[in-house]
C-alpha cells in the first residue's frame, strides 16, 4: 500500500464538507487512497444558515433541526474533522497550513487543498454593543433565541433590507416585537429588484406592521443603563430600541488566501476555473468564491447554499480523481416578506442598460390561480427581454402563495438560452387551483412583443 494522498479542507460547512465527502466517494470508486482532514474555526458544521430567521421566529424548534450532518457523522464517514481549529496561514511552497486551536499552533501538510472559508458579516463599529447581533451562524441563532426567550424585548431595529434583513424583520414581527427596518436604499431589496417590484416588498412588510425607513443609515447607537443598546441615531432623530439585527451584507472570508498570494476577483472573492481550481493543488468553493453568471457572462458574488454545495461536489470530484465542472449561475433567488413571495433571476433592466443592451421590460398583473378560485392571490410578474434578438434576460415575481417558485420557469429558460417567445409557447401545467389558463410568466413573455422576433425554435434547434 502506498502513502495516501492527503486532502486538507479549510472550512467545514456546505462547500467544504460536500468537497470532503465527494472526494472520498470518488477516490473509493476509482480505487485511490485518500486521507481527508477538515478544519473549521467554529463549533458547528453542515447546518442551514438560511433557516436561522425561521428559528428566531419559532418555526424551527431547535438549532439541532438545522444541522444536516453532525461532526460525529462526518467522522464516522471517514473525514478527520477538527472543529474550533482556525487556519491562520497558508504556505503554498511548503504545501502546509498553520492552524491554531486551544492546544496551540501546528502545521498540517497537504497534497491537495480546498479553501471553503465562506463569508463573514459586514459589521460596523457600532455593532459591537450588547443586544446587537448578526444573523449568520448557528451561534448567532442561539444567541437570538436566548435574547428573545429570556429578555422579551419589545422594540427591534433591523439594519439592512436584503434577503436576511427582510427575513429577520418578518421573524421578529411574528414574535410580536415592534420592528423598524432601515435601509440606505430607496426600497427594501433595491439592489436585486426593480424599484416598482421592490416597492411591493415594502408594502408587504408594512401590511404586517413593520415600519420601513428608506434612504437612511445608522449613525451610532446609544446604550441604556444596563450597558445594552437603548437607542439608534437615524439621521436627524433617535429611535428607541431593545435589540438590533445587523444585516448589511457579507463579504468573502479570504484573508489567508490573499496573504498566500492568491488573487481576488472584481467583487472581492476567489475566482476559480470551472473545475473549482485556483492553482495546482489548490481548489476553492462556496461563499469565499465568486460564481460565473451565465447571463451576465462574468463572475459575480452570489453567496448561496445551492452554489456552495454544488461547487463543493465539483471540487471534491476532481480532487478524488474524477472530472466535473460547475456550470455557473443565473442569479436565481427567492424569499418571503409576510404574505408576499419574492423571487428574481437574471438581469435587472438597469443592469442590462448599463451593459448597452436594448431591452424591453414587461410587467403583468395576474393571479396565482384562476381568478374564480379561493386560492387566487394577486401576483405581479416582470419579464426582461432583448429587442431584436428576443433573448430572455431576466424576471422578477412578487405575489401570494404559489407565486415565488414560478421564477424557476424563467431560470431554466435562461439556463437553456431560450427566447421570450420560447417561454410563451411552452407547455406549462394548468388547472384552476394552480394557475390561470395561460401561466402569467408565459403571458408576460408573450407581451414582450418588441423583444422577440420570429417563431419559437423547433425541438432540437
Amino acid at each position: 500500500m502506498g502513502v495516501p494522498t492527503r486532502l486538507l479542507v479549510v472550512g467545514a460547512d456546505g462547500a467544504g464538507m460536500s468537497a470532503a465527502h465527494q472526494a472520498l466517494r470518488t477516490a473509493r470508486r476509482l480505487g485511490r487512497e485518500l486521507e481527508v482532514v477538515a478544519v473549521d474555526a467554529g463549533r458547528h458544521t453542515s447546518y442551514s444558515a438560511c433557516g436561522i430567521p425561521y428559528w428566531m421566529a419559532g418555526d424551527v424548534a431547535s438549532g439541532d433541526d438545522l444541522v444536516a450532518r453532525t461532526a460525529d457523522e462526518h467522522r464516522a464517514a471517514g473525514v478527520d474533522l477538527r472543529l474550533e481549529t482556525e487556519a491562520v496561514e497558508i504556505d503554498r511552497d511548503g504545501q502546509r497550513v498553520r492552524v491554531r486551536s486551544a492546544s496551540g499552533e501546528s502545521w498540517l501538510g497537504y497534497d491537495e487543498l480546498v479553501l471553503a472559508t465562506g463569508a463573514e458579516p459586514v459589521l460596523p463599529d457600532w455593532a459591537r454593543t450588547p443586544g446587537v447581533l448578526p444573523v449568520h451562524t448557528l451561534d448567532d441563532g442561539a444567541a437570538w433565541r436566548r435574547v428573545l426567550d429570556e429578555r422579551s424585548p419589545r422594540r427591534a431595529l433591523v439594519v439592512g433590507a436584503g434577503y436576511v434583513g427582510v427575513e429577520g424583520a418578518e421573524s421578529l414581527r411574528r414574535r410580536g416585537l415592534d420592528v423598524t427596518l432601515v435601509t440606505r436604499g430607496h426600497e427594501p431589496m433595491s439592489t436585486t429588484m426593480s424599484a416598482d417590484m421592490a416597492a411591493m416588498v415594502r408594502e408587504a412588510l408594512q401590511r404586517m406592521g413593520v415600519r420601513v425607513v428608506t434612504g437612511t443609515t445608522v449613525e451610532s447607537l446609544e446604550t441604556a443603563a444596563d450597558g445594552r443598546v437603548g437607542a439608534a441615531c437615524l439621521g436627524d432623530h433617535e429611535e428607541p430600541v431593545d435589540v438590533v439585527v445587523v444585516a448589511i451584507g457579507v463579504r468573502p472570508r479570504v484573508q489567508a488566501a490573499v496573504d498566500a498570494g492568491i488573487p481576488l476577483g472584481d467583487h472581492g472573492g476567489l475566482v476559480t476555473d470551472d473545475h473549482q481550481r485556483l492553482a495546482d493543488g489548490v481548489w476553492a468553493a462556496g461563499d469565499c468564491c465568486e460564481v460565473y453568471d451565465r447571463v451576465l457572462q462574468e463572475h459575480w458574488y452570489t453567496p448561496l447554499g445551492t452554489h456552495a454545495n454544488k461547487a463543493g461536489r465539483v471540487a471534491g470530484t476532481n480532487v478524488g480523481g474524477g472530472d466535473a465542472a460547475f456550470a455557473g449561475s443565473v442569479g436565481t433567488a427567492i424569499t418571503r416578506a409576510h404574505d408576499a413571495e419574492v423571487a428574481r433571476t437574471g438581469m435587472l433592466p438597469s443592469w442590462a442598460r448599463e451593459r448597452g443592451l436594448d431591452v424591453e421590460s414587461v410587467t403583468l398583473q395576474s393571479t396565482t390561480a384562476s381568478g374564480y378560485m379561493p386560492e387566487a392571490d394577486p401576483m405581479t410578474v416582470q419579464v426582461l427581454g432583448e429587442r431584436g434578438t428576443g433573448r430572455l434576460l431576466g424576471a422578477q415575481v412578487v405575489g401570494g402563495r404559489g407565486a415565488g417558485k414560478r421564477i424557476d420557469v424563467v431560470a431554466m429558460a435562461l439556463w437553456g438560452g431560450m427566447t421570450a417567445a420560447d417561454v410563451a409557447a411552452a407547455d406549462l401545467a394548468y388547472a384552476p387551483p394552480f394557475s390561470p389558463t395561460l401561466d402569467p410568466v408565459a403571458v408576460a413573455c408573450r407581451k414582450a412583443r418588441r423583444a422577440p422576433v420570429g417563431p419559437p425554435r423547433a425541438p432540437g434547434q
